[in-house]
């Protein structure tokens, strides 16, 4: 299919992600307060979306601990920049299995399995405009770990999702996560059109060279909206070949702690690069009211 390019791009920041991460680099916020205070310097450099994790703040260890999040969530509303909201709920489908004579029981370090209403509690409690749906199970980098979400565990979330009125984005790192995803929308559990997340380059999901790329790009209905990232060395590539094939751009530290070589990056530096090389490319960079004009979000204050 012939490229359209993307003349009016919208920037999100994945502040901290829940990878192991936070003793690479001094920059991984692992506090709430370290963690809003990013957020907020990413918007404040152009992001018009920050997605946000949390961490227990002495180990950095990722956490779902739903205080972590409402004291994140209250601190980016109560900051002097506007920005859109997007919690991860992908937390709680992790297992880890013994070793291949014997896979079962379940590793007890790693695992974390709980139903579909704790999954999303935080997201019930904070109302954030967005929160993340990964849209089905993987192989996930370790050898012995599954990223696990059954059919049925997405069809629940997204309909507690839809109900809440916090637009789900769609994880998919795989063409088959996109073709789940229609089906979703065919049932009625997620409403359209729909926000895609492009996961590019996630071991063991689908590769970032672009071929692969641009078959994701073509499985993403017309009427969607995308954006797109990949990891390390290759985020910023990843930021011009998304507004090249149409897209939105995601970057921050939950993906590349780099900002060149030998250095590491804080994400109000990350957000500043992509906002450059958008721009540089001859478009836009939009901000949160206009994400939500074009999302249809409602900002909300959270329950209590």
């Amino acid at each position: 299919m012939p490229l359209t390019m993307n003349r009016e791009v919208f920037i999100t920041c994945a502040v901290t992600g829940s990878g192991g991460t936070q003793d690479r680099s001094p920059h991984v916020p692992r506090s709430p307060e370290e963690i809003a205070n990013s957020a907020i310097a990413a918007a404040r450099a152009g992001a018009a979306v920050v997605h946000c994790h949390v961490r227990d703040p002495e180990t950095g260890v990722p956490s779902r601990k739903l205080d972590y999040y409402r004291e994140v969530t209250d601190r980016i509303r109560d900051a002097d920049v506007d920005v859109v909201l997007n919690l991860t709920a992908g937390m709680g489908g992790d297992m880890v299995f013994g070793d291949t004579e014997a896979p079962l029981p379940l590793k007890q370090d790693g695992t974390d399995m709980i139903g579909a209403i704790e999954r999303v509690a935080h997201v019930a409690e904070c109302l954030p405009e967005i929160c993340t749906l990964d849209c089905g199970t993987m192989n996930f980098a370790e050898a012995d770990y599954v990223m696990t979400n059954t059919p049925g565990m997405l069809t629940a979330m997204g309909r507690m999702m839809t109900e809440l009125g916090v637009k789900p984005e769609i994880e998919a790192f795989d063409t088959g996560h996109l073709w789940y995803a229609k089906q979703l929308v065919k049932d009625g559990v997620l409403d359209a059109p729909a926000l895609v997340q492009l996961c590019m380059g996630v071991p063991w999901g689908a590769p970032d060279d672009l071929n692969t790329f641009m078959a994701m790009v073509n499985n993403v209905p017309d009427d969607w909206t995308f954006s797109a990232f990949s990891l390390g060395r290759n985020q910023m590539a990843y930021v011009a070949a998304a507004v090249l094939a149409g897209g939105n751009v995601r970057v921050g530290l939950e993906d590349n702690l780099w900002l060149g070589k030998g250095e590491l990056a804080q994400n109000w530096q990350l957000v500043e690069r992509a906002g450059t090389i958008i721009e540089n490319m001859g478009a836009r960079v939009i901000g949160p009211a206009e994400v939500r004009e074009k999302l249809g979000l409602t900002k909300r204050a959270p329950k209590g």
